[in-house]
């Protein structure tokens, strides 16, 4: 057990279920946007990936470049910045995946939260994987209290811009993406829920981005 925690460190399950079944392999470029400490990161470091990483906090990418620093060394300080989402300075079809995992959801508003998507979009290459989990009201919208907008108070006590199933249906058709799971939400004992949002963009190029 204590070999498998060395391994795969404390990873979303969700994003696990992504790479057991082959949409993310080693040697891809994977880009997670709102990184933390680094949690998602460990194994996928470890295991050969190119693995670059943003977080608005400095703290956090600071313990992610030492974490990288000893689980991959050959990979440039530089793939790891501190800096907002929704400005995110790595270049227009960066990464093969990109991960954004418990972040969109602290959205203050419509216009942030749609930047935020629009930037993870953008430095997503054309036939890549967006990975998204996001707290959502599917489940259990009567126990959440607006507070303006969309953004609510939580049976947990937090406040969060949850998503539901027809506003992710509606960014999936307007962003020409391709919808590669049905979206799976999951209620934490009635506290709250996460939804899990897998989308491939268009190899084409002639998938869209949010309008402004």
């Amino acid at each position: 057990m204590s070999d498998l925690g060395t391994q795969f460190g404390q990873i979303d399950i969700y994003l696990f279920d992504q790479l057991l079944r082959g949409r993310i392999r080693p040697g891809m470029r994977v880009l997670e946007a709102g990184c933390g400490s680094g949690r998602n990161l460990a194994y996928l470091l470890q295991a050969g990936y190119d693995v670059a990483a943003v977080d608005s906090d400095r703290q956090s990418v600071t313990q992610v470049r030492r974490l990288a620093a000893d689980l991959a060394p050959a990979l440039p300080g530089d793939n790891f910045r501190a800096e907002a989402i929704e400005s995110m300075s790595f270049p227009e079809g960066f990464a093969d995946t990109v991960l954004s995992i418990a972040v969109l959801h602290f959205a203050k508003d419509d216009a942030q939260f749609n930047a935020m998507l629009a930037s993870l979009w953008r430095v997503l290459r054309p036939g890549g994987l967006l990975f998204c989990r996001l707290a959502s009201s599917i489940g259990m919208a009567e126990r959440m209290v607006p507070r303006g907008g969309r953004r609510f108070l939580l049976p947990d006590g937090s406040e969060r811009y949850p998503v539901e199933e027809a506003l992710l249906m509606d960014l999936t058709e307007q962003l020409s993406g391709e919808l590669l799971d049905p979206l799976k939400t999951t209620i934490v004992q009635d506290q709250r829920c996460m939804t899990t949002w897998v989308l491939r963009k268009a190899a084409d190029r002639q998938s869209r981005s949010l309008p402004r």
